[in-house]
C-alpha cells in the first residue's frame, strides 16, 4: 500500500505536490468515490481517475534540457507558444521540474517520475540552483551583502544565499553576478536584484544540484544516467 499522492506522481500525471492539491480540491476519485484525505492509501489495483482519465503507471524517463530563450516552461500553452516539452522527443507524459522564465535559459530537468521531482523541489533538501545574472549597473559590496543575508520579496524574506561578482563592464555599465539559491519562488532571482536596485538583463541557470550544462548546447537535451538518478534518490528525506 502507498499514499494516493505518491501513486499519482508515479503514473507521471504530475508531481506529488500537485497531486496533493488535486486530492484536497476533490478532483481525484478512487473506485468511483471522491477522495480528499491526503492519508489515503491505495494498493495499485484501484480505478483512480482525474479529469475523466484513468491513471496507470508508466516507464520512467528523465531528461536534462538546456532551455533556450522564448520557450515556455510548461506542458502546454494556450497561446500556441513553444514549450519545453515540445523539444523532447518522447511519447511519455513528462513535465518540467520547477520552472524557468520565458526569457531565462539553462538547466531544466524534465521527467514523469513524481517522486524524483519531489526530491529535487523539496525545500528541506536544499538543492543548489546556480544562476548567472547580467545586471544593469555596477554592483558593490553593500548590495551583494544584502543579497547574501536575504532580501525581502513579496513580503517574505529570502533565505541566505551565496553571491559572487564575476565581472563588471564599466563601458556598458553592467555587472555579471553568480548567485546560488535553494528556494524556487516565482521570478525569485529577478526580484532579489530588484530589491537591491538592479535590473536583470539576462539570466541563465548553470547548475541544479549535480546537473550542469556540460556537453549540452542551447535547445538540446540528454537523458539522465542511472548513476545520476541514483544519486538524487540517495538524498531522499
Amino acid at each position: 500500500m502507498e499514499r494516493l499522492q505518491k501513486f499519482i506522481a508515479e503514473t507521471g500525471y504530475t508531481s506529488r505536490r500537485k497531486a496533493e492539491e488535486l486530492i484536497t480540491s476533490g478532483k481525484v476519485t478512487v473506485d468511483g468515490k471522491i477522495v480528499t484525505e491526503l492519508g489515503t492509501k491505495v494498493g495499485g489495483k484501484e480505478e483512480i481517475i482525474i479529469d475523466e482519465e484513468i491513471l496507470t503507471k508508466e516507464e520512467k524517463e528523465y531528461y536534462l534540457l538546456n532551455k533556450p530563450r522564448e520557450v515556455i516552461t510548461s506542458v502546454s500553452d494556450d497561446k500556441g507558444r513553444k514549450t519545453v516539452v515540445d523539444i523532447i522527443n518522447t511519447n511519455k507524459r513528462i513535465y518540467p521540474i520547477g520552472r524557468l522564465d520565458y526569457d531565462t535559459t539553462g538547466v531544466l530537468l524534465l521527467t514523469n517520475d513524481g517522486e524524483f521531482a519531489n526530491i529535487l523541489m523539496h525545500p528541506n533538501n536544499k538543492i543548489d540552483k546556480v544562476y548567472i545574472a547580467k545586471i544593469r549597473g555596477i554592483i558593490k559590496g553593500d548590495a551583494i551583502n544584502k543579497l547574501k543575508n536575504g532580501v525581502i520579496i513579496d513580503g517574505r524574506k529570502c533565505e541566505k544565499c551565496r553571491v559572487k561578482l564575476r565581472k563588471t563592464n564599466i563601458n556598458n555599465n553592467t555587472s555579471t553576478v553568480e548567485i546560488v539559491i535553494h528556494e524556487g519562488r516565482n521570478h525569485q532571482v529577478k526580484k532579489m536584484f530588484e530589491a537591491v536596485g538592479f535590473e536583470v538583463l539576462k539570466l541563465k541557470r548553470e547548475r541544479v544540484g549535480i546537473f550542469t550544462l556540460d556537453g549540452v548546447s542551447s535547445g538540446k537535451y540528454r537523458r539522465l544516467t542511472p548513476k545520476e538518478i541514483s544519486i538524487i534518490y540517495s538524498i531522499k528525506n
